[in-house]
């Protein structure tokens, strides 16, 4: 058995045809001149933003303008995070323990923007997998997701404006793959969640897209013939969690280098 991180080839719920490259300034983020993004006067959160794909989510929000939280498990890589981008806002919880994050996030304030990509992964055998092994995956993995996205809603409905919020899932969840049992069911659990996430909150103005990933994938089974970078899962993060994203909800866009179109 083998825990990591999660980091799998990215599904963000939707399917565009990627052709822009994104250049960003300190004050707005652009696609080849032609599209602004702009978050200013949005706060947003994002979950396991110590290292990764949360790590440069958090860092290219702050760019564009939103003043951003941080969440992680490990303190020591939010104060780095904070080291190099001052204005971010951490804070170290285990999003596996449900009434402590509540806790942890009670004062934090209204939120516009989710991003839940906190998660980790077991490579382990149909025969090795044990009750421990579900627990945990399942409760960082999906748990996490619920307990951030209720939290979120709650501020969002008492306030009576809109948001969106965009996880980070994985091409596990819609094919199989060996030794992923568990981590699959949790992310498979997660696109279904939001699904009817989308549904309850899309008449209230809020929007819901989930975004899968992986590096673990052959290179030889991706179309592009590369595996995703941690810009190229942001850079489709940022567009869904944007106003020019406003018609995309409840589905998911594959950043896998045409992996599933392949299959």
């Amino acid at each position: 058995m083998i825990a990591s991180r999660s980091f799998d080839i990215a599904l963000c719920n939707c399917t565009r045809i990627r052709s822009h490259y994104c250049q960003f300034n300190r004050d707005t983020c652009k696609v080849n001149n032609e599209m602004e993004i702009q978050f200013n006067g949005k706060t947003a959160l994002v979950s396991g933003a110590g290292k990764g794909i949360g790590n440069g989510i958090a860092k290219r929000l702050a760019m564009c303008g939103a003043q951003v939280i941080a969440l992680d498990v490990c303190k020591e890589s939010l104060e780095l995070l904070k080291g190099e981008v001052p204005s971010i806002r951490i804070i170290a919880v285990d999003l596996s323990k449900w009434s402590e994050t509540k806790q942890a996030l009670e004062r934090i304030g209204n939120i516009d923007l989710l991003v839940n990509n906190a998660g980790i992964a077991m490579w382990e055998s149909l025969a090795d997998i044990s009750e421990d092994h579900i627990d945990q995956l399942f409760a960082i993995n999906f748990k996490g997701v619920v307990n951030l996205t209720q939290i979120v809603i709650e501020n969002l409905l008492k306030r009576k404006v809109g948001g969106s919020i965009v996880n980070i899932s994985s091409i596990a969840a819609v094919c199989g793959s060996e030794r992923r049992g568990i981590y699959s069911a949790t992310k498979a659990a997660v696109d279904a969640f939001m699904k009817v996430v989308a549904v309850e909150m899309g008449p209230k103005g809020r929007r819901a897209v989930p975004n899968p990933q992986s590096r673990k994938s052959l290179e030889a089974g991706i179309l592009l013939r590369r595996f995703a970078e941690v810009s190229d899962v942001v850079d489709a993060v940022l567009f869904l969690l944007s106003d020019k994203a406003s018609m995309i909800t409840g589905t998911c866009l594959p950043v896998d280098g045409g992996t599933l179109a392949a299959l």
